[in-house]
């Protein structure tokens, strides 16, 4: 006969092992909901971008930091350099894209580098921006019938959601199919910020096929649908240490005034001259007298008559640490080294600038890749290349079934400026020497084209030889006068 024995429940005390975890006094007032980021971002997306462009546009602090990380981020520009094998079919594709890049903004303002910059401006202060592919007629006399608009992420409202007739969901004007894959986005057809739009009496919302529309942002969790101002975590600090600084400013403003009060006895009226010049009383718009003080002059006053001078408050010995350290904090939340944000290069050596600025482009060059050339110059070549093979101002051969061969391309960065030219220059040689690194690695490094530097020296020998000049650069000595010396 068996027996069953029922376990006795043990009674575990949970001891909270991270003290960010705990529930007692110090973290009271701590609101740390556990919602999904879009739940938590898109409602606050309004007002972020909003207080984020009234930054950019008034705090210094704000306009310095989006502004050097766009330059840092774009540079130039981030080229391509096609991988297909055929020199002849290389050289036509890269002048093809070289005529186009003139003729890429659908606004004409900029070329294709100048739009990437604009791009990189409206990701860093306002999150996210949308690019869509204009396809053009053949008679327009593009180079390649394909032109990109640029458009600020107001074109897609976030309180739209609904379900379509055919059972896709809109969530924050973007529509997904039955699988998540993002099919369309819900785009106005003027920026409703624009009142004034031209020839425009109300808006309309339009449904944008996703194959035409990139969203270009940088996914901070999985599922994000839109993305997030840089200056968000700093927005609050940015302002009220604004609003400090104006304050010690008008502060220094008021001490600098110098002003002195003449008391005396009260009488039977105001003496009939003024003391300091001789001549009747000057009077206010109240009907106050004025006293006129010049310049290194102390005047000797009426009987019963003395002098004071104002004590305006000095702005006293902590401000330089305070708002050092205030900037510092905000540069930390920008993702921008402080002495890059201040320009203040005191007390720092060059080794330790080294370090910083390495870790910062470390930084920069995993959102270059990771976001601008995913999101924005891939698909662009993509499209760009199809546009070009359809409207045959290319001829690739077998380009259906090569099209992946044809399409791969590495998009190179500006290259970074040397901390030490003489250094830098000699540590590459020395990789190369050693076989660490390639003289075409390194060329691309610096955002040139290898192919580009040979064509180029071998063009500048050539000249030195036929005007018979004679450097001093390897470059530029001939290979048989090489062979001799050696």
């Amino acid at each position: 006969m068996g027996y069953r024995v029922r376990a006795k429940p043990v009674r575990l005390q949970v001891v909270n092992s991270y003290e960010g975890a705990g529930q007692g006094r110090r973290a009271q007032s701590w609101d740390a909901p556990d919602a999904a980021l879009n739940t938590i971002a898109i409602p606050a997306l309004p007002a972020l971008r909003k207080r984020s462009k009234s930054a950019v546009r008034n705090n210094p602090w704000a306009a310095s930091g989006i502004s050097k990380r766009v330059s840092s981020l774009i540079g130039t520009g981030i080229t391509p350099r096609a991988q297909i094998k055929d020199e002849a079919l290389r050289s036509a594709i890269n002048q093809l894209w070289s005529d186009w890049t003139d003729e890429s903004d659908a606004d004409n303002l900029t070329d294709f580098y100048g739009q990437q910059a604009l791009i990189a401006r409206m990701v860093e202060e306002s999150g996210e921006c949308f690019v869509r592919l204009r396809y053009r007629r053949a008679e327009d006399g593009l180079a390649v019938p394909l032109q990109l608009q640029i458009l600020p992420p107001e074109f897609v409202p976030l309180d739209r959601n609904f379900v379509t007739r055919r059972g896709n969901v809109v969530r924050a004007g973007i529509e997904f199919d039955q699988v998540g894959r993002r099919v369309a986005y819900w785009m106005w057809k003027n920026h409703p910020g624009d009142a004034r739009a031209l020839g425009t009496s109300f808006n309309t919302l339009n449904r944008i096929p996703a194959s035409e529309v990139l969203h270009i942002f940088e996914p901070l969790e999985g599922g994000q649908l839109r993305g997030i101002p840089r200056l968000a975590p700093v927005l609050l600090r940015l302002k009220s240490l604004d609003n400090y600084d104006d304050a010690v400013l008008f502060r220094q403003e008021v001490a600098n005034l110098f002003a002195g009060f003449i008391t005396k006895p009260r009488g039977d009226g105001p003496p009939a001259l003024d003391p300091a010049t001789g001549q009747p009383f000057k009077t206010d718009t109240d009907g106050v007298p004025m006293v006129a003080l010049e310049p290194g002059t102390m005047q000797e006053l009426m009987e019963g008559e003395e002098v004071k001078f104002s004590e305006p408050p000095s702005a006293g010995d902590t401000y330089v640490d305070f708002m050092r350290q205030q900037l510092m904090a905000a540069a930390a939340g920008i993702e921008l080294p402080y002495e890059l944000l201040t320009g203040d290069m005191a007390d720092i050596s060059d080794r330790v600038l080294r370090v910083l600025l390495n870790e910062f482009r470390r930084r920069i060059e995993q959102l270059q890749f990771g976001v601008y050339v995913f999101q924005l110059c891939r698909p662009v070549r993509a499209a760009w290349l199809d546009a070009a093979w359809l409207a045959g101002a290319i001829q690739l051969p077998d380009y259906q079934a090569k099209r992946r061969d044809y399409l791969r391309t590495r998009w190179v960065p500006q290259g970074w400026a040397y901390m030490h030219p003489v250094q830098d220059v000699q540590g590459k040689l020395l990789e190369i020497k050693g076989g660490l690194a390639s003289r075409s690695e390194h060329a691309l490094r610096s955002g040139y084209d290898a192919e580009v530097i040979d064509q180029e020296n071998a063009d500048d020998n050539a000249r030195a030889q036929a005007l018979g000049l004679d450097y001093t650069t390897d470059t530029a000595i001939a290979a048989g006068d090489k062979e001799e010396t050696q």
